[in-house]
Formats: C-alpha cells, structure tokens, sequence
C-alpha cells in the first residue's frame, strides 16, 4: 500500500475525490480527513485521521521493539553471568525474560514519545490545515497510484497532491536523517 496526501481547498472539494476513489473501488476505510474544521469529516462522511495517522506512533512503536529486544537479551546475558544464575534453563529463563520485558519496554517507552512526534507530511501541511485547507490522507494499492493521480490532477488541478518519499520512510524507520 501506498499513502498519498491530497491537500484540498474545501470540504466540497474533499467529497468530490471521494467519490471518485469510490468509483476505483477504494473504501471509506482507506481514506481519512485530517482539517481543522471539526465539520470536515462530518461533512464529507469520511473518518478522521487518527493518532496512527498524523503521528510517529507506529514507526516509533516497531522501533522501539527492534531496539528494546536486543538489549534486553543483552541485560539477560549479563544479569544471568553476574547473578550466576545455576543451570541452563534458568539462564535461558533470565535471557529470554528480560529480552521480552525489554521488547515491551521499548514498546511502550516508544510509543510514549511517538504519540507526541507528527507525521511528517502532518507537519508540512500544518499551516495550511490551520488556514481551512482539507488534508486527505488515501492508502491505495501501489499499482493504483498513476491512475489515482491522472484522475484527481484532470478533474482537481487546484489539489496538491503528495507521497512518502523514499528518504521519509527511511527517517521514519529509524534509517537515515
């Protein structure tokens, strides 16, 4: 899946492409509003975007998992050597114990600061949402991509229209700056 961002000038606008991605088969479950008309969504029938999609919290949540395993294997070697924990079942206890609660404490600790962190394509169009602007967010089948684009920039050459680039999901997951 593909997320693409379509920045409309008004609620009018919004429901216009809606149905259009209705019409390519994509549900109401792919498309979400972020506006800061509160009627935005209510007036289009769309969902409103949620933390999952205008924040950091999923990327930060699976990053972390993949950093709070490892050191939490690592704190059970060491704490398992130190406490000369006896037999290699208990070892493998302490080991395999404190990578899952270090999993679940980078989890939860990553998730904290993630819920606080905007997406980042959230950030760019902040000043325009705040103007009135509507903010779609439209998860598509990535072999859907050219032809959702042709047909929104045909029928609405006024709507902006954006994507993750490949740098962005890299510094969403944790892999570049």
């Amino acid at each position: 899946m593909q997320r693409l961002y379509f920045l409309t000038p008004d609620t009018q606008t919004t429901a216009n492409i809606t149905e259009e991605l209705n019409d390519l088969g994509l549900t109401q479950d792919h498309i979400h509003v972020a506006s800061g008309n509160p009627r935005a969504w209510q007036e289009t029938g769309l969902k409103k975007a949620t933390l999952l999609q205008t924040t950091d919290t999923a990327d930060a949540a699976r990053r972390g998992v993949m950093i709070g395993t490892p050191l939490g294997l690592v704190v059970g070697l060491i704490a398992a050597w130190i406490l000369a924990v006896p037999g290699p079942m208990g070892m493998a206890g302490v080991i395999v114990g404190m990578g899952i609660f270090g999993g679940l404490f980078g989890l939860w600790s990553s998730t904290l600061i993630g819920v606080s962190v905007p997406d980042a394509k959230i950030k760019k169009f902040r000043g325009d949402i705040r103007r009135g602007a509507v903010l779609m967010m439209v998860d598509i089948p990535e072999r859907q991509e050219d032809e959702v684009v042709s047909l929104i920039h045909r029928h609405h050459p006024q709507v902006d229209i954006e994507k993750i680039t490949r740098k962005e999901r890299q510094h969403a997951e944790g892999r570049g700056q």
